[in-house]
């Protein structure tokens, strides 16, 4: 929305009343062959006098707040996480594979002498370990001022239900869904997230490009982070995880992306119903030893 928040605040308290237009939306709605600012302010004018505008849903302001913190979070969270690949990245240039928490050891920089790393790589890996320590250091006033937020929110005691999620990335989810009646389907949370990949049809070929992208990041960044525990057996996605990585040729990213479309519609479904999330029973479940069955009798004619 960039501004547009920002002005419409200020024009509301004036006693304006003010829309916030869907600009996707707004040029399905009214397509033209010639664009300019006058024709754009023209058309919405006569979209709303007919009350056709489609509106842009708004939070408020203390709404805005909570996920301003949220995108702090974020970004010192992926910070920390460049760091940490750095340091790993840097290792495995001289064959070395070492927990980073063992890189954060006091003994750490004579440990990787005896492996063989130059001074001047150890010293990069030291580097990235301080930036890590540092990060932990802003990250954890922050997480301390949002925790008792998520434990206060009962729509974060339900997420909380699905695998991935917890306190945090749960308040991350309610904060950017907001009303979820604002979504007719759980298809519908999926392509506003931007989680939903491109399709190019033409006749009778479709095919399937790269997400879209479209929708905010933040409730993106917090559906791949919740699905990054897929690969383990124990979770509810991991045969989905599995499959989708063996036929991209062994990528994750296409894997993760797709648990976390199975997140965002179980969050769907758990903020619609109110109820706790349950895990389906898997496809194929093996027959116990001491299962009961009967077959059907079959008749002569």
């Amino acid at each position: 929305m960039s501004g547009a928040a920002w002005v419409r605040d200020r024009l509301t308290s004036a006693g304006w009343r003010v829309q916030i237009a869907d600009a996707r939306k707004a040029k399905a709605v009214a397509s033209l062959a010639v664009k300019t600012d006058i024709i754009d302010a023209r058309v919405l004018a006569e979209l709303a006098r007919r009350d056709l505008v489609p509106e842009l849903w708004v939070p408020s302001l203390d709404d805005r707040a909570l996920k301003e913190r949220l995108l702090r979070r974020m970004h010192l969270v992926r910070l920390r996480t460049s760091a940490k690949n750095r340091a790993q990245g840097i290792l495995t240039q001289w064959g070395v594979k070492l927990a980073f928490k063992r890189l954060a050891a006091p003994d750490a920089s004579k440990l990787l002498e005896r492996r063989g790393v130059p001074e001047v790589w150890r010293r990069s890996v030291a580097e990235a370990v301080a930036v890590v320590e540092l990060l932990d250091g802003r990250l954890r006033p922050l997480e301390r001022e949002l925790r008792p937020l998520a434990l206060a929110d009962p729509r974060v005691e339900l997420l909380r239900s699905i695998p991935g999620l917890g306190d945090l990335l749960g308040l991350t989810f309610a904060a950017e869904i907001g009303d979820v009646s604002r979504f007719p389907s759980a298809r519908k949370l999926v392509g506003y997230s931007g989680l939903s990949p491109r399709v190019s049809q033409s006749g009778e070929s479709s095919r399937t490009g790269r997400l879209s992208k479209a929708g905010p990041g933040l409730l993106r960044w917090a559906a791949v982070e919740a699905a990054q525990n897929a690969y383990r057996p124990t979770n509810p996605w991991h045969a989905l995880y599995r499959d989708v990585k063996t036929r991209t040729g062994g990528k994750s990213n296409p894997a993760k992306a797709a648990v976390a479309r199975k997140i965002l519609i179980a969050a769907w479904h758990v903020l619609s119903l109110q109820e706790p999330f349950k895990a389906s029973r898997p496809r194929d479940a093996t027959v116990t030893a001491n299962s009961r069955f009967a077959l059907a009798e079959v008749r002569p004619n």
